[in-house]
């Protein structure tokens, strides 16, 4: 399973401290916040902090942003040390979560998905803009992202060239550093669209064929 740790030094690329935001109240709740604007808790706050405080001697030339409240919270905390502002991009935002936004998250298992959900291509496709998004506004820089627990999943499953599954999923105000190139995006990007089409046409093989075996069994 792949953790976001490796990185290739490479010249002009963009160094990224990838972050995901401090714990919410709506984490806390285990409520599914998708696109809503999430508010730290008092403990997102002091995990900020204590991101702040590692990252204090690391030069930085910039501070990104999901523009959600939860992410911008995280970042601003981050950034103070520096004496960066905080820019903000809806690339970073979380995955819409459509219908299921808002919903308690134990409840949603074995839900059949709703269809306005952002759909995991999408979702890759989005990632992939934010890398070169990135790399066009910031080569050879050393910036922080802030972002959030399933698009950051997706950026890290882009820089990969890999599926979401197999990309080890971040905790509150965890962060991973990553070396990014355009070159580098456009391959492992194509790469991770690949694999995640090969993994959705293998699983609907797979429940076709138990369906079908379920149908002759119980015409037997």
């Amino acid at each position: 399973m792949y953790n976001g740790e490796k990185t290739v030094e490479e010249s002009g690329a963009t160094t990224l401290f990838l972050v995901r935001h401090g714990e919410t109240i709506d984490n806390a709740r285990q409520i599914m916040q998708g696109q809503t604007q999430g508010c730290l808790n008092e403990r997102g706050r002091e995990q900020a902090q204590q991101v702040a405080q590692r990252l204090a001697d690391e030069p930085f030339d910039a501070v990104v942003a999901s523009d959600l409240h939860r992410a911008i919270q995280t970042a601003e905390i981050i950034a103070a040390p520096h004496g960066l502002p905080v820019s903000t991009t809806p690339l970073l935002r979380e995955r819409d979560w459509g219908s299921f936004t808002g919903r308690f998250i134990p409840d949603l298992k074995g839900e059949v998905w709703p269809d306005d959900i952002e759909s995991e291509q999408a979702l890759l496709q989005r990632a992939a803009d934010f890398l070169q998004y990135m790399t066009a506004t910031y080569p050879g820089k050393r910036v922080v992202a802030v972002g959030h627990g399933i698009i950051n999943k997706a950026i890290l499953s882009v820089y990969a060239g890999c599926t979401m599954r197999e990309v080890q999923r971040m905790m509150n105000a965890e962060v991973r550093l990553l070396t990014v190139s355009t070159e580098r995006t456009a391959t492992s990007a194509s790469a991770a669209m690949a694999a995640t089409a090969a993994a959705a046409s293998a699983e609907t093989s797979s429940r076709s064929a138990a369906a079908g075996t379920t149908t002759t069994a119980s015409a037997e």
